[in-house]
């Protein structure tokens, strides 16, 4: 076992937790709660090895802080955008992510969102719950047909295109999508899917809208006003991807008095804090960021974060290296 000490920020499942006790001193924070500003400056002092989570919030002082003693930032997930990758490569600092494990979970949620924001399955709970519902009627929480409609995809990688396989081959939907780079056609074409040129382009032709691609300022509020507005009306919007892809007070004012029918969502900016105006509106499926919520997932993310640990320790590249 290495002598480095390792800190996992927040609670993992309890195998990889028993795994992680056999690599190195490991710390394991109790109570499974954020940390603080002031305990990422101490533990930039006292740890090797930190495991951070999507949901972290690092302070820009950590990095210089962290320099000549942390070593490697082992992300327990996909999306690294609370990591500031240029200040961790100028502190020496190696980061890791898990990329892959969560590709056929993350794509169930957004299909699930979808088919619940489509036929008002948040509404129509709410309403039986309430005690409200007095039996069936015509015209009684109108939906939207989800078989054969145009689903458009924004970012075509592992996921968007798990995506397209359940809606393209599980609900006989028409694919477009756009990447930012050319997508092989051959792989295009397993899903019926089009590439078009711009998001504008697939938000123009798309009744619904799902997201799928990396955060960061890249992508910082790529739906925003105009996007929203070339919208077809009464489509819906599902974002499984980042928070910060969306402008969240473009998606209000599209509810309020633009083309969107409704949206599916998993993630949002400042997350945990929700915005209250999410709250006003019935015609939205919100979930706490549930992605990979699942047992095997969590683990299987738990797992490729340690094998690049310990890749790591034995003195090699870890195979999900990013800086």
């Amino acid at each position: 076992m290495s002598t480095l000490r390792a800190l996992v920020t927040r609670a993992w499942p309890r195998e990889t937790e028993e795994r992680l006790a056999h690599l190195c001193k490991a710390t394991l924070r109790d109570p499974d709660t954020a940390m603080s500003a002031d305990e990422w400056m101490d533990a930039a002092a006292q740890y090797d090895i930190i495991l951070p989570t999507v949901s972290d919030a690092i302070p820009a002082d950590f990095y210089d802080a962290a320099k000549g003693k942390v070593r490697l930032l082992a992300n327990y997930g996909v999306g690294y955008n609370h990591i500031d990758t240029d200040a961790a490569q100028a502190a020496g600092i190696t980061v890791t992510n898990t990329p892959g494990v969560l590709t056929d979970c993350t794509a169930d949620l957004a299909m699930g969102l979808l088919l619940a924001a489509a036929r008002r399955l948040g509404e129509g709970e709410r309403e039986l719950r309430a005690g409200r519902w007095d039996g069936w009627r015509p015209t009684h929480l109108i939906g939207k047909k989800v078989a054969g409609a145009t689903l458009g995809i924004i970012g075509f990688g592992r996921i968007g295109q798990a995506m397209a396989q359940r809606a393209h081959h599980g609900f006989g939907m028409k694919i477009v999508f756009q990447n930012r780079s050319r997508v092989d056609p051959d792989i295009a074409a397993r899903y019926g899917a089009v590439q078009l040129k711009n998001v504008s382009e697939v938000a123009e032709v798309s009744d619904f809208l799902s997201l799928h691609c990396p955060g960061g300022e890249g992508t910082r509020h790529l739906i925003d006003t105009d996007i929203l507005a070339a919208m077809k009306p009464g489509a819906i919007l599902i974002n499984t991807a980042r928070g910060d892809v969306v402008d969240e007070d473009a998606l209000f004012q599209a509810l309020d008095s633009g083309p969107l029918g409704g949206a599916g969502l998993d993630v949002y900016q400042g997350e945990p804090k929700l915005d209250p105006r999410f709250l006003k509106y019935g015609n939205l499926v919100l979930a706490p960021h549930l992605g990979s919520a699942t047992g095997a997932t969590r683990a299987a993310m738990g797992h490729r974060a340690l094998d690049n640990l310990e890749a790591f320790l034995r003195g090699e590249t870890p195979p999900d290296r990013i800086v």
